[in-house]
């Protein structure tokens, strides 16, 4: 099986990397930030639009090619396996994609320079997420964790949508309230999702295929859940309260 896969060089010592990485980029974001205190915030426009829209291209895209591979496992193995099939890592096309969806969670960390460098508020959610959510990913990869299959479709297909916002609010057009909460909602499902998955592969982790070591179970989940709660309190503290006070004011 490793040998189908693409170069894994990279991913070789995933978790030192990954956790190094995610230092450097906690201390970059934070050091930044605090280094524009007292400056004139960048635009960055320009760059803003075509780093979203080119984001939204590699979902799109990404999103379609591994959906393929699932409709295929869905349609022909049934749900289990669509969970537990490690042919996201062997298929000709998906193993790329995977690899390539893995990578990509370094590559948006560069949405965060764009908020510091703008001055815009920078909220735990944002880091948090891309924080940990590259760790997971790498870790993943490498040990060919089950559910990343299921992981990638559903992280792309929102991505797909979330980057398309950000394009057109980096465009300088504003988007109606009704779509920023459907956007926000979608999320919510999402890590609702890789909740219900991590309940799946916790109660199949004796079967044949299905195998998994408890780390791989019980982080993802805590990560996963805490990722819903804060999302949900997004939610509520966004749209929910911000339309009680205009309510009552």
């Amino acid at each position: 099986i490793g040998q189908s896969f693409p170069d894994c060089s990279f991913f070789s010592t995933c978790r030192q990397k990954s956790f190094i990485v995610s230092i450097i980029y906690f201390i970059l974001i934070f050091g930044i930030q605090h280094f524009m205190k007292e400056r004139r915030p960048f635009n960055l426009r320009t760059p803003l639009v075509l780093w979203s829209f080119s984001l939204t291209l590699f979902s799109v895209i990404a999103a379609c090619r591994i959906w393929k591979q699932m409709a295929f496992l869905l349609l022909n193995k049934g749900f289990k396996q669509s969970v537990c099939s490690k042919s996201f890592y062997v298929h000709p096309v998906s193993k790329l994609w995977i690899y390539l969806f893995a990578l990509s969670k370094l590559v948006e960390m560069g949405d965060t320079l764009f908020i510091v460098l703008r001055k815009k508020k920078l909220i735990f959610l944002h880091w948090y997420h891309h924080f940990f959510t590259m760790i997971a990913s790498w870790y993943s990869y490498k040990v060919m964790a089950i559910g990343l299959g299921w992981n990638a479709a559903l992280n792309l297909s929102i991505h797909s949508v979330v980057y398309s916002y950000y394009t057109v609010t980096a465009m300088g057009f504003r988007v109606p309230k009704p779509i920023m909460m459907l956007i926000t909602t979608s999320q919510i499902v999402q890590m609702a999702g890789f909740v219900i998955l991590n309940i799946f592969a916790i109660l199949w982790r004796n079967d044949k295929g299905c195998q998994i070591d408890w780390p791989m179970l019980v982080i993802p989940f805590l990560f996963y859940t805490t990722l819903l709660a804060l999302f949900y309190n997004f939610f509520r503290e966004t749209y929910l309260r911000n339309a009680q006070k205009s309510k009552w004011n």
